[in-house]
C-alpha cells in the first residue's frame, strides 16, 4: 500500500514492480491486492499498461482500515475483538478476569491505527526545480537547481486526523 501511496496520481502500478521494489514474491502480492480490492482500497486495470492503484487519497485511508482488510477484525485475543460473533466464541468471557485488559490493548491498538493514514507513510516526492540562468560577476553562466517538495503528495500527510 505504501508503494502503490507513493504512485498515487501517476496511474497504475504493475506488481512486477511492486515485488521488485519490496523484495516480495509477486504470488503474495497477489493474495493481498484481491483482499484490497474486495475492501474498496484498490481497483485494477487490465491491459499493457495496467495494474493496482489507490481507490482514493492517501490521506483519506486509515492504516487500521488496512490491517483489517488484510487480517480481520484487530484483537489480541479471541474475546477481545470488535466482532460481535468472535466475543461469543468464548463461553468464559462474561466471567473472565483479564478480558478488561484485552480489550483495553486492542483498543489502544485500534486506535493508534486509525490515527494514522497512508500518507503518514509515504514520504514526500522531491521534484528538482531550475530556476533562470543567471551571469556571475565573472561573466559565467550558472544554473540553480533547488530540490522541494511536491505539494499535492504533502496533503494530509503527517497530519493528526
Amino acid at each position: 500500500m505504501v508503494q502503490l501511496g507513493r504512485h498515487f496520481g501517476r496511474g497504475p502500478a504493475s506488481l512486477a514492480e511492486i515485488a521488485a521494489e519490496e523484495d516480495l514474491p509477486r504470488a503474495y502480492l497477489e493474495q493481498l491486492v484481491m483482499s484490497l480490492r474486495d475492501a474498496g482500497l484498490v481497483v485494477s486495470t487490465r491491459g499493457a499498461h495496467g495494474g493496482y492503484e489507490l481507490a482514493r487519497p492517501p490521506a483519506d485511508i486509515q492504516m487500521g482500515t488496512i490491517l483489517r482488510a488484510l487480517e480481520g477484525p484487530i484483537a489480541p485475543m479471541i474475546c477481545a475483538s470488535d466482532d460481535p460473533e468472535h466475543a461469543t466464541i468464548c463461553d468464559r468471557t462474561p466471567s473472565c478476569t483479564v478480558n478488561l485488559l484485552w480489550v483495553r490493548i486492542r483498543n489502544a491498538v485500534t486506535g493508534a491505527l486509525d490515527s494514522m493514514t497512508l500518507a503518514d507513510l509515504v514520504p514526500p516526492r522531491l521534484i528538482n526545480v531550475e530556476s533562470a540562468a543567471s551571469t556571475t560577476a565573472a561573466g559565467a553562466t550558472t544554473t540553480t537547481t533547488t530540490t522541494t517538495t511536491d505539494p499535492t503528495t504533502l496533503q494530509g500527510a503527517l497530519t493528526p486526523s
